[in-house]
């Protein structure tokens, strides 16, 4: 099925998604993206749908042909502080402000959001496998996110981050138990499966 060119014809659209909710280790990242409204790619989809390889081609196909696009993130002393929703629309609402044309309507992946801006916004559930913009949020937040934790590797050989990504894997689990926590991980979240 094709994605959706936008929610509101008459408005500049961001689609705005995060990446890293469920990760152990490593800042949540959000994108907003404004795409052009004649935008199309047969490729483009949520990113959990796509391999790597497609991720990276579809990563240099929106950051060249976008509108507008930013990436924001929160790290993980901001995860604990503020809990990881709240640390994931914090995330959206920074990638908002970095954007080099304002939008005039957000569409947000999932089924809630927050904001202190006056920017109206419609959150939607499974809306990066829906619309264009959110897909193209998807990919930039995780091919950002996953290049962040892949430069952290080196530092903290012991945790697998080039493969696991902060994700919570056995092999991820078993670097925390032997060599405890380090900076990137989240305090709050349960780091070990005991």
């Amino acid at each position: 099925m094709a994605l959706l060119a936008y929610f509101n014809e008459e408005h500049i659209e961001a689609g705005l998604d995060e990446a890293g909710r469920g990760c152990l280790a490593g800042p949540v990242f959000a994108a907003a993206v404004i795409l052009p409204k004649d935008f199309e790619n047969d490729l483009l989809n949520d990113s959990k749908l796509l391999s790597e390889k497609n991720r990276d081609m579809l990563r240099e196909v929106i950051e060249n042909q976008a509108l507008a696009w930013a990436v924001a993130s929160c790290d993980a002393r901001e995860i604990d502080e503020h809990n990881i929703a709240n640390a994931s629309y914090i995330a959206m609402n920074r990638a908002v402000a970095k954007l080099k044309i304002k939008p005039e309507f957000l569409i947000v992946d999932g089924k809630y959001f927050k904001t202190t801006d006056t920017i109206p916004y419609k959150p939607i559930i499974k809306g990066d496998s829906k619309y264009a913009a959110i897909a193209a949020a998807s990919i930039l937040a995780k091919t950002h996110r996953d290049d962040y934790m892949k430069k952290r590797t080196p530092q903290y050989p012991h945790y697998f981050w080039e493969i696991n990504k902060g994700y919570p894997t056995k092999k991820h689990r078993e670097g925390i138990e032997k060599h405890g926590p380090c900076e990137e991980h989240r305090r709050s979240f349960k780091l070990l499966s005991y």
